[in-house]
């Protein structure tokens, strides 16, 4: 984690400027838009523009291009975050305009909270449809939590993380958790919940779950749920998932057993009516994956039109091998 001194120096001079400095402040309670932050200091776009350009130069604060916006966070784990969260110690942050900041970043997020839930109602009638096809999704959940173990794990990323209910979930067992989605209007719906939730180590950012920005060997716990059956190659995301984990890292998948219930192509968008248990054997093996168990949640046997759902979860070797083209 150490540094070189110009390195140090520049961080240094880039928070040492009193807007640069209420920045770092609003970003330590979650990641905000250029726009938010605007509404937040009252300061023009192209004067913070500047202001987050010689931060993010210096490496305090990280840039996430999503379609037509552009939000920031403050870094996770390396070297300018243990220098920001030691600044944090020294700031009086009941000075000055920090609690002003403060209130107004409160109502940032009520308007956020407000364009999240007018979202999720327009979704819920059909996740409440998809729901009442199979197990509860508390024992569900529950069966996740076993499957992932205690931790703590220093790194966690949800692939497809919609609404962020499973960073949620596994935030308390990972020093660091990080979700990927395509869907901005899903990623305004998983940093309401975090944030109204209070969870602070778990980010989402705006990604394809192909092709993800995350390093080589980097995740200790890698899940995707509910994920495979919307997409053509659902083999390409544990294909990645087996890239970015660690030797020794675990990969969890939740999704439907195969099944026959040809409306939900049209009535979800589900691209796949479920996934075979021979498939994702084969998938796991060619990603360099041992698949070591899978959970089979039969649904309510009072339902015509019932799902099963599986839990699969499989480990990357502890030691190097090459992935099968």
């Amino acid at each position: 984690m150490k540094q070189t001194a110009p390195s140090i120096v520049d961080a240094l001079r880039a928070a040492g400027e009193p807007t640069r400095l209420r920045i770092l402040a609003l970003l330590q309670h979650g990641e905000l838009s250029v726009g938010e932050l605007v509404t937040v200091l009252g300061q023009s776009q192209p004067r913070l523009s500047h202001h987050l350009k010689a931060l993010t130069s210096a490496g305090l604060t990280e840039r996430l291009p999503e379609g037509a916006w552009v939000f920031y966070r403050l870094p996770g784990t390396d070297w300018a975050r243990a220098l920001l969260d030691r600044l944090f110690e020294l700031i009086d942050e009941a000075s000055g305009d920090f609690p002003n900041d403060r209130a107004r970043l409160e109502a940032v997020r009520r308007t956020r909270q407000a364009s999240a839930e007018t979202y999720f109602s327009s979704i819920a009638t059909d996740w409440d449809r998809i729901r009442a096809m199979h197990y509860p999704e508390e024992l569900i959940e529950a069966a996740i939590l076993k499957t992932v173990g205690p931790g703590p794990f220093q790194r966690i990323i949800d692939l497809g993380t919609g609404t962020g209910r499973m960073l949620a979930l596994l935030s308390g067992r990972a020093r660091e958790a990080e979700g990927l989605d395509l869907s901005h209007q899903m990623l305004t719906l998983a940093r309401s919940q975090l944030s109204e939730a209070g969870i602070t180590q778990a980010r989402v950012r705006q990604g394809d779950v192909t092709a993800t920005p995350f390093d080589t060997a980097s995740a200790d716990i890698v899940i995707v749920h509910q994920v495979l059956h919307y997409l053509e190659e659902p083999e390409k995301v544990v294909r990645e998932a087996g890239r970015i984990l660690k030797p020794g890292g675990k990969l969890i998948i939740v999704d439907f057993a195969s099944h026959n219930h040809e409306f939900m192509r049209e009535a979800f968008g589900h691209r796949r009516l479920g996934i075979r248990e021979d498939a994702m054997s084969f998938w796991t093996s060619q990603s360099g994956l041992k698949l070591d168990d899978v959970t089979r949640f039969e649904p309510p046997k009072d339902l015509d039109q019932g799902i099963a759902v599986l839990i699969w979860s499989a480990r990357k070797s502890e030691e190097k091998k090459d992935v099968a083209a």
